[in-house]
Parts: structure tokens; sequence; C-alpha cells
């Protein structure tokens, strides 16, 4: 039996045929019959909460770094160097997400929609290197204090804590679905959580005296540390995702019990499930069902419920019926 693949074009295929008939609702009433959610259907692209966070950053680490260095300040230099790091992550991030809205080609069948994982990725570990440089520096500044403009590094990091609030809402619709613009949301949010840990740093010292100063380095070692603890979940998914690991929201005991489940399906094999992109799962599987001949409608309401019920975007399924001359050679359990 020849492989049959099959892409879901939307769900418009047709249920008028076929021993699993459902009505045109099906799509919701069968998807809450199940206990699953739907697809959220965030945005195609954020390309302008793109350019507005890019902008807007930017523009904000030339007078960070300027205001920075004038009032001597470890904290709002630190938070300016961070500030930067975001503007190529966005960069990043925004360029991967036009890559994998690109069509595929002869060479790339599945055109580049992999950029996005690895731009998360990238994003994360460019963020563990900047805050490790930042915990490194504020060490090294805890043994040597100095003076600080109080009153700037207040005012500079309030404007900061603005910005870096703003543009992470740009991308708070798509954060939950999308790992690299999750990255990006967290790179944003770190950001804003860095400027609020100045402004409370240079009020305390300049409420308590210069003997306080050690607190601006201090403070940078600490929100440094957590922001690298927050960011750890998105390096470690992004790698897994990477490798061709299983997504996280991905039910595979649940898809495993419902393939064993479909009419006529006495076993299976050859299962693999992986991200296509940081917002679409496949999935290929070989199914044996040798009593009843395959045909369209059994494997377009297959395709159907993994996309309604288990987020599956892109599905490839093989039927056999058993009769071939040699068992398949992928159905070994060693064999990938």
């Amino acid at each position: 039996m020849p492989k049959h693949t099959h892409d879901d074009h939307d769900h418009k295929h047709d249920h008028k045929s076929g021993q699993n008939q459902k009505p045109e609702k099906h799509d919701h009433d069968d998807a809450h019959k199940h206990g699953h959610h739907g697809h959220h259907h965030v945005p195609k692209n954020f390309d302008r909460s793109f350019a507005i966070g890019a902008f807007l950053n930017f523009a904000f680490v030339g007078a960070e770094l300027f205001y920075g260095y004038m009032a001597h300040s470890l904290a709002l230099v630190a938070d300016a160097v961070h500030n930067f790091s975001d503007v190529i992550g966005l960069l990043l991030a925004w360029g991967a997400a036009w890559l994998g809205r690109l069509s595929p080609t002869d060479e790339r069948t599945y055109g580049f929609r992999g950029a996005s994982i690895l731009a998360g990725l990238a994003n994360s570990g460019m963020l563990f290197l900047v805050t490790g440089g930042i915990i490194i520096e504020s060490v090294q500044r805890l043994a040597h204090p100095q003076p600080l403009a109080t009153m700037t590094m207040v005012y500079v990091a309030s404007i900061g804590i603005v910005i870096n609030f703003v543009t992470a809402m740009l991308f708070w619709r798509g954060q939950k679905d999308d790992l690299n613009i999750r990255a990006a949301f967290i790179h944003m949010m770190g950001d804003a959580a860095i400027a609020f840990g100045v402004v409370i740093t240079a009020l305390i010292i300049r409420m308590m005296g210069a003997g306080w100063q050690w607190l601006d380095p201090a403070s940078g070692l600490v929100i440094s540390t957590i922001i690298v603890i927050g960011c750890w979940d998105v390096a470690k998914e992004a790698l897994h995702l990477s490798l061709d690991g299983v997504p996280k929201h991905i039910d595979r005991r649940g898809i495993i019990v419902f393939l064993h489940g479909l009419p006529g399906v006495t076993g299976m094999h050859d299962l693999h499930i992986w991200a296509m992109s940081t917002t679409e799962t496949a999935l290929t599987v070989h199914l044996m069902r040798p009593k009843i001949p395959a045909d369209d409608n059994f494997l377009n309401d297959v395709a159907f419920e993994l996309k309604s019920n288990f987020k599956i975007d892109h599905a490839t399924i093989q039927i056999e019926v058993g009769n071939a001359r040699e068992a398949c050679r992928l159905a070994p359990k060693e064999v990938i």
C-alpha cells in the first residue's frame, strides 16, 4: 500500500461519506467532548510589534548608556547592555518569523519554519551570556563601590520600565503559543524587571546615604540571577525542539490511545512527533488495518481529529494491511 500524505488544509475536506461522518460543527463540539481546547488563533505575524519594539529599545539604549556613564551606575549601564542584546534578539526573532513564512522549495520542503526554533535557542543563549557578564561585573563592583547619581538613575530607569513593559505587551498574545515570541517576551519583561530594580536601588541609596552604594551591584547580581533562572525553561524547550523532541504541549500518550482505538486498527509503529516550527507540529505513523480497505475519508477524519484534539498540524499516515512478503522494516522498536 503506498504512503498517503495528508496536509490539513484548514479542515476543508469532505465528510459526506464514510462511517465516521460528523456534522459541519464537528470541529468545535468534538473538541470539547474530548476535553481539549481548540487552537488559539494568534496573528499570522508580529512584524509591527517587532518594528516598534526594536525602535523603542534601540533609542533607549543610547540614552541609557550616556546617562549611565554620567551617573557612574553599573546597574544602569548593565541595563543598557542588556537592552542592546534585546534589540539584537528582537531582530533575530523577527527575521526567524519572516523566514518561517517563506514558501517551501525543492531543496527545503518544509521551507524555513525551523528558523523560529533556532532563534528561540539563540535568544536564550544570548540572554545567558549577557546576564552572566553582568553577574561577573556585579561581583567585581561589590568590592569597589562607586559614587552614584541616584536621581539620574531613577529618571532613566523609570523610562526603561515603561518602554520594556510596553514592548513585552506587544508580544503578550503570541507568547503562550510560540516559543520564538515567548523568548522575545521574556527578554522584554526581564529588562523591565532590571529597570525596576535600578529605580528601587537608587531610591534606597539616596535615602540611606553613600554607605549603601554597594546595593547597586548587589541589585544587578540578584536581578540577573533571577532572569537566568526564569529563562531556563525557554532555553531547555528550545534545545529540546531543536533535537526533534516532542513539543511539551503535545499529549503523546493520548495520541497513541486515540490511534489504537481507530476502527479496524490492530497495531501501529514508526510513530514520530516533532516540531516543524515553534507553532506547527508534524506526525508520521504506520497503522496496521488489515480488514478494512483504506479510504480517503478515514485518513481525512484521522488527520482532522489529530488537528482538532491534539494540535497536530501536519499528519502523514501510512496504512499497512499485513499481506507483504516481509514485515515493514520500520516496525521494530529499535528502528528509528
